[in-house]
């Protein structure tokens, strides 16, 4: 899932990058705003912020702003830097983003609320959130050469719109390709929406707490690319070595 590239990686893989990291992005993306009123998956809300704080000439706002775009790029910079570093060794390349992602969420989960936040600050808080998910946002977009898009829908919705008219056009009769297509953009926003929901559900029910479930995904990813293979052929050598 994270280690295939090229002409090795196949639409099986990129579905299940999709439906585990779309599921984090939306969960992190409601329990973030829920948490500290700010956005930390994406930047585009930001950008109409930063504009509105420079025409009224807040240098605060416009600073704290800022800080949050270069957050976002600096966790993508990082990304695409060290995926680009560790060259051939294409398994570490990827799980260290994501381990990095993990800790940085497991840490915001053991958060107390009244006083490692406040201690710390939303801003710092938020901060992070907005670099890991920068980082994520990038990573998936080198692994799948751009098909999948995890941290928001935007450019997700508007290709959505294209092959669903592309779909009613032809009355339905897809290519192959043309359908996966399909089905791969309408689980990104599915997963994206039920990560959202989740982590409005949990995070009012158990607030910083609820970060050690994409927490857990991130883990699970890690763990299943890591050790998928190897559980396979320990699978094959029981099952099918020769009777005695």
């Amino acid at each position: 899932m994270l280690r295939h590239t090229g002409q090795r990686r196949t639409y099986r893989h990129n579905l299940r990058l999709a439906v585990l990291l779309c599921l984090v992005a939306g969960f992190v993306n409601a329990a973030g705003l829920l948490a500290f009123s700010i956005l930390t998956t994406n930047i585009t809300g930001h950008a109409a912020t930063l504009a509105i704080d420079l025409g009224n000439g807040d240098i605060t706002e416009v600073t704290v702003t800022l800080g949050w775009l270069g957050l976002f790029l600096g966790g993508a910079i990082f990304s695409g830097w060290y995926t680009s570093f560790m060259g051939k060794h294409k398994r570490y390349a990827y799980t260290v983003p994501l381990f990095i992602e993990f800790s940085i969420l497991l840490v915001i989960a053991f958060q107390e609320d009244s006083l490692g936040v406040a201690a710390m600050g939303n801003n710092y808080i938020a901060g992070s959130l907005l670099f890991v998910m920068g980082m994520q946002n990038a990573l998936v977009t080198v692994i799948s050469k751009s098909v999948v898009r995890t941290t928001h829908l935007t450019g997700i919705m508007t290709d959505f719109g294209i092959s669903l008219s592309k779909a009613i056009r032809t009355r339905f009769r897809l290519t192959k390709g043309g359908r996966q297509r399909l089905v791969l953009q309408t689980n990104i926003i599915l997963f994206f929406l039920i990560g959202g929901v989740l982590g409005a559900f949990f995070f009012q029910r158990y607030l910083y707490y609820a970060f050690m479930i994409p927490a857990g995904i991130i883990m699970g990813t890690i763990f299943f690319d890591a050790f998928r293979v190897r559980y396979l052929r320990i699978r094959h050598h029981y099952l099918y070595r020769p009777a005695e």
